[in-house]
């Protein structure tokens, strides 16, 4: 224990049995004066805040690096999506379908490395660093199941990793050379996305909302606003890729007329 010894309130007396551990326990000085023990392993921002997070390391960034990096990556995926889609036959895309273009190349990024880092780190997350580690401990902060483990969130972001980001890929490429089968990916894909996202929501609202830090930028921008993006788009796209695969089977379906 560091030196420091039990204060007990009442002192023992002859003969009687030695405390018990929780004894200790209870009455121990606070973590930060025992020597030999880190600050890190109860030091934390996340909720609720008696979450043991044995050697947790602070981040090295400050929240809004974070943020900012990940905005600045989605928005260059956006952009380049966006601008390839008008490259190559774009005079015959809709701004719509750009933009569609663009959502899927930004998927198959923040899936494929954002979420496969967590996938495959997940475990060494609160004593990692880096940037991926930063970026993943303050999103945490909206939603601590990133920072333990928690069976639902690695099983979820490992097929989100693995499944989604390589089929958004895809579905990206599929629209951008008019293969006959994207709007099969893009039915799969965003059925899978907003299903994900929907467990999500569904899971910490069963817990009691109690995994995310109340202030509105974590809990409504972080927890809330990002993930949200995630229903609302799928949730049209899914849409779309169902208005056009039946169109599609109404047409194979017309009767064909034959020539006299």
């Amino acid at each position: 224990m560091g030196g420091g010894r039990p204060v007990r309130s009442h002192p023992g007396e002859a003969g009687s049995p030695p405390p018990s551990p929780s004894h200790f326990r209870l009455f121990s000085p606070p973590l930060s004066q025992r020597s030999g023990v880190a600050m890190a392993t109860t030091a934390h921002p996340y909720w609720p805040r008696s979450l043991p997070l044995p050697g947790y390391v602070a981040s090295e960034r400050p929240g809004w690096q974070c943020a900012g990096a990940v905005a600045a990556a989605g928005a260059g995926l956006l952009a380049l999506g966006w601008a390839l889609g008008g490259a190559r036959g774009g005079a015959t895309r809709s701004p719509a379908r750009r933009l569609a273009l663009g959502w899927f190349l930004m998927c198959a990024g923040v899936h494929g490395i954002l979420e496969g880092y967590f996938s495959l780190r997940h475990r060494e997350l609160p004593a990692d660093t880096g940037l991926l580690a930063d970026v993943w401990k303050e999103y945490a902060k909206a939603d601590s199941r990133y920072v333990t483990s928690d069976d639902f969130t690695v099983a979820m972001e490992t097929v989100t990793a693995w499944a989604w980001g390589p089929l958004s890929f895809l579905t990206f490429l599929a629209f951008l050379r008019r293969h006959p089968t994207r709007y099969v990916l893009q039915l799969l894909v965003s059925l899978g996305q907003l299903y994900g996202d929907v467990l999500y929501f569904a899971t910490e609202a069963r817990a009691g909302w109690t995994h995310s830090d109340p202030r509105p930028l974590y809990f409504w921008g972080y927890f809330v606003g990002l993930n949200g993006v995630w229903v609302l788009v799928p949730g049209a796209l899914l849409i779309d890729a169902c208005r056009s695969l039946a169109a599609a089977q109404r047409a194979l379906d017309r009767p064909r007329h034959k020539g006299h």
